[in-house]
């Protein structure tokens, strides 16, 4: 199965989950916003990458809005120049809506993950060719109060049928990609990946989280990462 068909499966798969309290609200940019995530992965998901980087889930103002993994808008109307409409979530929280790429807001994280790559890369072309940027999960959770709940938050029987299911997707994309590398963008995706990829030959490290939320994050983040990166192996340049 080549990226979009794991994708489609993935989504089928999710949507059968139920989730309680905490949650009250959970979005699924791979329905809404399937046709950004379909053209992301039509674009630049092609196989033999060097490494591919691996986040959480997304973000409320990045791929919650975009469809595309670390999404913030700018990067994606402006950088990769994909423009596909976004549709609305059914059940929106009133403090999170879903504007797609006319949303004010910028997604810390994605500023941060993306940048970093403008500044090593041209071009989204030259990037792409050796690397892909994925998430574990792509469903975004959030309490009654409208506030972010990250999978590990999650209630200990929902979080396992969630990760046994974005675990085997995982696997079936790296076995399509066939990369080198797998960079869990945090501790979080790092655990995952090592479990989702036991067996097969690929290298599983990680670089630091950009989150606002890290003090180790908000003190010169890139050039940790990129510290890590090297330290890993991976030369992360044209």
């Amino acid at each position: 199965m080549d990226l979009l068909s794991i994708s489609e499966a993935l989504a089928e798969k999710l949507d059968r989950l139920e989730f309680s309290c905490p949650v009250a609200h959970v979005y699924n940019p791979l329905r809404y916003a399937w046709r950004p995530h379909r053209e992301y992965l039509n674009r630049y998901g092609g196989t033999g990458k060097k490494a591919v980087l691996i986040g959480m889930n997304p973000g409320p103002w990045g791929m919650t809005q975009t469809g595309v993994p670390f999404g913030e808008v700018a990067v994606v109307r402006d950088w990769l120049r994909i423009v596909e409409p976004v549709e609305r979530p059914g059940l929106e929280h009133p403090k999170k809506p879903v504007q797609g790429l006319n949303c004010p807001r910028s997604e810390v994280s994605g500023k941060r993950l993306w940048g970093m790559i403008r500044e090593r890369f041209e071009t989204p072309a030259q990037f792409f060719k050796d690397y892909l940027v994925l998430n574990y999960c792509p469903l975004l959770f959030l309490d009654a109060q409208g506030t972010n709940l990250t999978p590990d938050k999650l209630p200990t029987v929902e979080r396992h049928a969630l990760e046994d299911t974005c675990n085997g997707a995982l696997r079936h994309m790296i076995e399509y990609l066939k990369p080198e590398y797998v960079v869990g963008v945090g501790n979080f995706a790092a655990i995952q990946a090592e479990t989702a990829l036991q067996g097969l030959p690929v290298n599983v490290t990680k670089i630091l989280h950009p989150s606002p939320s890290s003090p180790a994050a908000n003190r010169g983040w890139s050039e940790v990462a990129l510290r890590q990166l090297s330290e890993a192996g991976i030369g992360f340049q044209p």
